[in-house]
């Protein structure tokens, strides 16, 4: 049930209909943001430009919960389409369509719950959805907006619907087609009355297989990419809700034939767009043509998934991610100076003032700037000062020769309220087990064992040498540890030693 007494959201957003920051509110119901996010379409392995939207819109979901907000999301699954059908056939042995989509699908479903992005309330299938399509089609050859092809493909007619081009700010007499490249083939262009149109239902062919089509009045086929959307966006979220999301490379022609259709069909559709923008390599957009894609199973072999998630996560929705081995080298430096700092904070002031659940710790209130910027278009910038003013206070109360442990754990609590915003806290899942040692309350993994071991031994070794105050050993041992990346602090009751 909505909690109507839910304060309304205070965020503004960049719409990209309107070209303008906005207020989110009034939601369409109160206490509730209902999001359709356009997800994958499974034709191959993910990469790391396809977590971004995931994670920008997890950020986003966090951010209105955050508000008390109840957020419905609906994330789809495009299992169906040309490049699926051409893939799975080009393979070597040929697999079947759906199990190809099928393989993929679970690819992203464990990248997605690798980098920590919640799942969405509902995620549909296109080809669970099909007789909501074929209404969808249907209603809209109903309303003079659709025509059938010679061949038994549907189009809809862009010049039948006065609002066609609003979503990108283009006119229609600008354009010389509406479908996208991987979209267009022959036998889809050749029965249209307008190169403009755009397919909404696409004829079985001979060439296909059989089971990759569906019975229609108009004719056995399958939808078009296009239609999909629409028809699941009003089968979970209805005719009207408040937010579209995707990649700023959806906008055209896929949302903006999107809206088209929904408006055809007479339905108030997205009452607000926002895109992300793009993850880059060397300057160029992230693509398999270009051959700079990065698997996000082979990512994950080499770098802790929170780094990744970092990297990707603390950037600006509409600023374009810069992926390349420096920016996660910083990231991880950023991720083990959060996890470590945390870790000391346990140590001084007890795991069970530290170490407490994520729902507590949304009870807390927020710094002002936090908040400030989080509402503003989501100012990831502004927000990550001030986390980074919040881990420099905790270090500082951890370095006191004689440290407060009610301090130290009120500042530590501030500052896993604000990575649980960005879906970073090192002591929530899924990264708690990975900081804190799988199966161990309070342990390190292996790998961190055993340098703690080694590091711990040089240690001793230093303060064998300041006892018989052989000055020069030690500084040369803090030297060494030092160019290793590790930190040594002294204090009253011993060293102790971080990560750079």
């Amino acid at each position: 049930m909505t909690d109507t007494a839910a304060p309304a959201p205070s965020l503004r957003l960049y719409d990209s209909a309107a070209r303008a920051v906005v207020p989110l509110a009034p939601t369409v119901t109160p206490g509730q943001v209902a999001i359709y996010l356009c997800g994958a379409t499974v034709q191959g392995s993910p990469h790391i430009g396809h977590m971004r939207s995931g994670i920008a819109f997890d950020v986003l979901r966090r951010w209105l919960e955050r508000q008390g907000q109840r957020v419905l999301m609906v994330r789809n699954v495009t299992d169906i389409d040309d490049k699926i059908l051409a893939k799975s056939a080009a393979a070597e042995p040929p697999v079947e369509w759906w199990a190809w989509a099928q393989r993929f699908e679970r690819e992203f479903d464990a990248a997605y719950r690798a980098l920590g992005v919640a799942a969405p309330t509902y995620e549909p299938r296109a080809t669970g959805t099909i007789p909501e399509q074929v209404d969808l089609v249907q209603r809209l050859l109903d309303a003079g907006h659709a025509y059938v092809g010679e061949a038994g493909n549907v189009y809809f007619d862009v010049r039948s619907l006065p609002d066609y081009g609003t979503l990108t700010n283009q006119r229609l007499e600008d354009l010389a087609t509406t479908e996208d490249e991987s979209q267009i083939d022959v036998e889809v262009e050749a029965d249209k009355r307008d190169p403009r149109d755009f397919a909404l239902w696409k004829s079985a062919k001979p060439s296909e297989p059989a089971d990759a089509a569906w019975d229609a009045p108009w004719g056995r086929g399958r939808p078009g990419w296009h239609l999909e959307c629409s028809a699941m966006s009003r089968r979970f979220l209805g005719e009207e809700f408040d937010i579209h999301g995707g990649g700023i490379d959806l906008r055209f022609p896929h949302h903006e034939n999107e809206q088209a259709q929904s408006h055809g069909a007479g339905w108030g559709f997205a009452r607000h767009w926002v895109h992300n923008a793009w993850v880059t390599v060397k300057g160029e957009k992230m693509s398999k043509s270009l051959g700079n894609s990065l698997v996000v199973a082979e990512l994950l072999k080499r770098y802790d998934p929170a780094v990744l998630r970092l990297a990707l996560g603390t950037v600006h929705h509409r600023s374009t991610v810069e992926f390349s081995e420096e920016g996660l080298a910083e990231a991880a430096a950023l991720w083990e100076r959060l996890s470590g700092a945390l870790l000391r904070a346990m140590e001084v002031a007890g795991a069970d003032a530290v170490d407490l659940p994520s729902q507590r710790l949304r009870d807390r209130l927020l710094p002002e700037d936090f908040s400030a910027a989080m509402d503003e278009d989501l100012n990831l910038a502004g927000a990550m000062a001030v986390v980074h003013a919040a881990l420099k206070t905790l270090n500082t109360a951890l370095s006191s020769p004689q440290p407060d442990a009610a301090g130290v754990a009120a500042t530590a609590l501030d500052l896993r309220a604000q990575l649980d915003v960005l879906g970073l806290d090192p002591l929530a899942a899924p990264w708690r087990e990975r900081v804190l040692g799988a199966g161990s309350a309070g342990g390190q993994d292996a790998a961190m064992q055993a340098l703690d071991h080694l590091v711990t031994a040089v240690v001793q070794e230093r303060a064998e040498a300041r006892a018989v105050k052989d000055w020069a050993r030690a500084d040369a041992l803090r030297d060494r540890l030092a160019q290793a990346g590790v930190v040594v602090e002294d204090s009253p009751t011993g060293a102790r030693w971080h990560l750079a």
